[in-house]
């Protein structure tokens, strides 16, 4: 039996794009720190919903901590499989006009106003986890800082202990000079956790930073191989 924490075999998804999504072959396995090039944000958002069931594939097979998605049949059961996955996306709704900490206690409670007493000293260490300042905590997430607020959705992504950690075009709304730091954090941060990582992005800086294996996907076949090696194989 497989010990990877996701799998893609032969899958292949339609959706509104020239061609499908292709994946012939994605282990990640524990541990690990997975980046993956060629994927724009549409592929992304379909290849995240192919992990987590909200789709399903036209063709093959996806695996999430080793169990198929298409033997999920149940919101319990769906439920269940998602424990332990942690998602950082833009399309992960904040609430702007609630304070950083607050949007960080989520996870954790919905009474965030005032913070649950208890839940205080959580919110605190995940915070200063994910080099949020004491000073910026406080503040609404309408008006802080992008950097800070990536920082928040890395928080909210690692609130309930994942064993993975999958970001999805995670420095798009970064400025610039914030990439490398945001992907050597990222890294550090998983690593320390004993959790694995998959990284969908295109941006070569951030990828060069955060380390671990770096592949590019050939949308026309699928095929995940290390940078330059698809264009020796005449594939790129």
């Amino acid at each position: 039996m497989s010990d990877a924490l996701v799998e893609f075999r032969g899958v292949e998804k339609g959706y509104q794009a020239l061609r499908p999504l292709r994946l012939a072959d994605l282990r990640v396995e524990p541990g690990a720190i997975v980046s993956i090039a060629g994927v724009d944000a549409q592929g992304a958002e379909v290849l995240v919903n192919l992990m987590t069931a909200a789709l399903r594939p036209d063709a093959g097979d996806v695996r999430l901590f080793g169990r198929s998605t298409a033997d999920v049949d149940d919101y319990d059961a769906w439920l269940s499989m998602l424990d332990g996955l942690g998602l950082v996306t833009d399309r992960a709704v904040l609430l702007g006009q609630c304070t950083v900490a607050q949007n960080l206690a989520l996870p954790l409670t919905l009474e965030i106003d005032p913070i649950r007493a208890d839940v205080v000293p959580v919110v605190e260490a995940l915070a200063a986890e994910v080099g949020i300042p004491a000073s910026a905590r406080g503040a609404l997430v309408q008006s802080a800082d992008p950097a800070i607020v990536q920082r928040v959705r890395l928080g909210r992504a690692l609130a309930l202990g994942p064993r993975l950690v999958v970001a999805e075009h995670p420095t798009a709304s970064l400025p610039r000079d914030a990439v490398p730091v945001f992907a050597r954090d990222l890294a550090r941060i998983v690593t320390a956790r004993g959790a694995a990582l998959l990284a969908i992005s295109a941006d070569r800086e951030f990828a060069r930073a955060l380390g671990g294996t770096v592949l590019t996907l050939d949308p026309r076949t699928g095929v995940l191989a290390r940078p330059g090696l698809l264009a020796r194989l005449g594939l790129g």
